[in-house]
């Protein structure tokens, strides 16, 4: 499922955010390292936390039916996960990035849901909502950039929440059809002794 959260959002990006085939979109953690290693211009959209959105969590199954309506098992509700990127612009100037950070913020708050031309494999057809720059309540910038072992620089939060469904399946008992159930008591037949004529 994440790899097509990837997919969808690099779709989205390339077409709608940054519009610039020299400019490249990867999914890489920000590491000094890694920056060290880049040759133009850059960005990086990095995946640095998944949790699962509890408030939208509810009990209980829902029957799975086979194709001719029957019930053959009980699925569990769907669950929603939180998929938190940091977005970040990559280039040899900081007014060059700032300007590239700049566009991806304008073009991305257009979208409250990933549209559809861009979602990709399972995700097609579903509702995907999309949160650009609101600030993650549980997320110290500081923090996460010494964890990638980075140089700490301006970004975007972008959450996508995926819905999933478990799929596990409870199978119930095989059908029951022709068989009959009575509820009506049954008397035993009088005995007649055949010596009395």
């Amino acid at each position: 499922m994440i790899w097509e959260v990837d997919s969808s959002l690099e779709s989205l990006l390339r077409a709608e955010a940054v519009r610039d085939p020299e400019i490249e979109v990867v999914f890489d953690a920000p590491a000094s390292d890694w920056a060290a290693r880049l040759t133009g211009p850059v960005v990086d959209a990095y995946l640095y936390d998944i949790h699962e959105d509890v408030e939208r969590r509810h009990a209980g199954t829902a029957p799975d039916r086979d194709e001719n309506g029957r019930i053959v098992g009980r699925r569990p509700a769907v669950r929603y996960y939180r998929l938190s990127y940091l977005i970040t612009a990559w280039t040899t100037r900081a007014a060059d990035e700032h300007r590239l950070l700049g566009q991806l913020l304008e073009n991305l708050i257009r979208f409250d849901q990933v549209p559809a031309e861009h979602l990709k494999g399972r995700l097609a057809g579903k509702s995907i909502p999309l949160t650009t720059a609101i600030p993650q309540p549980d997320r110290n910038a500081s923090d996460l950039w010494t964890a990638v072992g980075g140089d700490m620089k301006p970004s975007l939060d972008l959450l996508v929440l995926v819905p999933i469904t478990p799929a596990v399946t409870f199978v119930v008992g095989p059908p029951t059809e022709g068989r009959r159930v009575s509820t009506q008591e049954k008397l035993p037949r009088p005995v007649v002794d055949p010596r009395r004529g």
